[in-house]
C-alpha cells in the first residue's frame, strides 16, 4: 500500500479495464517464491522496505527504499525501443533525528536499455546503481543518494504474510478495488549507512511489502492511514484504512500475526485509526496528523513519530506529496513495537504527471 502505488491505481481505476490491464481477482492466492517478482501486464507494483536502524552509538535512524513499476497506457505494439512499456520509479528516505528532517531522494526511468530492470519471478530490481534483490537466503539494498548512502541486508526471520484471503487484499466496497499483497515482517537488518561522508555500522529490522494492481481504489477515496510494525514480542501488525472527501473511512483492514505465528485477517471493523497531534509542514503548509490511537487486534496502540518531520515530496518522480515515518507503538505506556506509518490525501488532491 505504497503512497505512489496506491495514488497510481487510484487515479487510473476508470481506465484500468478499458486499457486491457488484468484484474484482481478475489479467490487467487499469491504463491511465493515466483510471485516475488515482477507482475508485468498489472498497471502498477512496488516493493517497499522500511525499518529502525541502531548505530553503534546507539543512535535510532529510520529508512525507506522503494521500487514502483508501473505500465502506461502505451500501443504494446509500438516498434520504437523509446516506447518502452515499462516505467520504473526509485524513492529512498533517511529518517535522522539529528537533522530533525527527512534526507530524501528519488529516481525514474523506462525500463530497458540497461537503466532500469524489474525481474520476473524473483526480486530482482535495478534503476541504475540503485538495487532491491534476493539471493542466499537474504535481500539486499543498496542506494547511492545525492546525501547519504545505504547498503543493506535484509535476513527474513518469519515466513511471509498473505494479507487479506490468500493475498486477496481488498481496498474498498467493490470486489475490483483491491491488490495482491504479501508482506514479510521481522527482517533483520545489518550493514551500512553513509552521512556527510562518514561510514557507520548499523543494525535493526525492517519490513517488505509487495503489492501489485490495476485499480486498487475507487473513485470516492481520496487518501489512507497504513502501519506495519514489528512487535517486540516477535508478532506482526499491519493496519490501514481507506478515508473518502469528508475523512469518513470508506474501508479498513489488516493482518495480525501473533508471537506464536498463528494469523488473523482483520476485518474493518476490527481497525479503528484515531488521529491525535497534527503536525504542519512548514515547506507545503500541509497539516498530518502525526500521533493515532490505532484499535486493532484486541489492542489500543498509541502511535509517536521518532521525529515530526518525516514528510516525502516526490513531485520530481510522481506528483506525490506524503508523510511516511518511523513510528513506536505503545500500550499502557509501555513500547511494544516499531514500525513506519504512511498518511496520504492531506493535502491538495495529488495528481500525476
Amino acid at each position: 500500500m505504497r503512497a505512489l502505488g496506491w495514488l497510481l491505481a487510484a487515479w487510473l481505476l476508470a481506465a484500468a479495464a478499458s486499457a486491457g490491464y488484468p484484474v484482481v481477482q478475489p479467490g487467487v492466492t499469491v504463491v511465493l517464491p515466483q510471485d516475488s517478482g515482477s507482475h508485468p501486464d498489472f498497471r502498477t507494483e512496488w516493493w517497499y522496505v522500511t525499518g529502525w536502524l541502531s548505530t553503534a552509538a546507539g543512535q535510532p535512524l529510520g529508512f525507506q527504499v522503494t521500487f514502483f513499476r508501473t505500465r502506461p497506457t502505451l500501443a504494446r505494439d509500438n516498434p520504437s525501443a523509446f516506447a518502452s512499456g515499462q516505467l520504473l520509479i526509485a524513492h529512498a528516505a533517511l529518517s535522522d533525528p539529528r537533522r530533525g528532517r527527512l534526507w530524501h531522494d528519488q529516481r525514474i526511468a523506462r525500463v530497458g536499455f540497461g537503466l532500469a530492470e524489474a525481474a520476473v519471478g524473483r526480486t530482482d530490481l535495478h534503476l541504475r546503481d540503485w538495487t532491491l534483490a534476493a539471493g542466499d537466503g537474504a535481500f539486499t539494498a543498496k542506494v547511492a543518494a545525492e546525501d547519504f548512502e545505504l547498503a543493506l541486508t535484509l535476513e527474513p526471520r518469519q515466513p511471509p504474510l498473505l494479507n487479506g484471503r490468500g493475498g486477496y487484499s481488498q481496498k474498498g466496497p467493490a470486489a475490483a478495488s483491491a491488490s495482491y499483497y504479501y508482506s514479510l515482517p521481522g527482517l533483520a537488518v545489518h550493514g551500512q549507512v553513509v552521512r556527510g561522508g562518514v561510514a557507520e555500522a548499523v543494525t535493526g529490522s525492517a519490513w517488505l511489502d509487495h503489492e501489485w494492481s490495476s485499480a486498487a481504489l475507487d473513485a470516492a477515496s481520496v487518501g489512507w492511514d497504513w502501519v506495519g510494525l514489528n512487535l517486540d514480542d516477535g508478532g506482526a501488525l499491519m493496519a490501514f484504512r481507506i478515508r473518502d472527501a469528508q475523512g469518513a473511512v470508506r474501508w479498513a483492514g489488516g493482518s495480525w500475526r501473533r508471537a506464536d505465528g498463528q494469523v488473523q485477517s482483520l476485518a474493518p471493523a476490527a481497525v479503528v485509526f484515531t488521529p491525535g497531534r497534527r503536525w504542519r509542514s512548514p515547506r507545503t503548509g500541509i497539516a498530518y496528523p502525526v500521533e493515532w490511537q490505532l484499535e486493532a487486534a484486541g489492542m489500543s496502540l498509541a502511535l509517536t513519530p521518532l521525529f515530526d518531520d518525516q514528510e516525502s515530496d516526490s513531485r520530481l518522480s510522481s506528483g506525490a506529496i506524503y508523510w511516511e515515518g518511523a513510528v513506536e507503538a505503545r500500550r499502557a505506556g509501555q513500547r511494544v513495537g516499531r514500525g513506519y506509518l504512511e498518511l496520504t490525501g492531506y493535502g491538495e488532491r495529488l495528481q500525476l504527471r
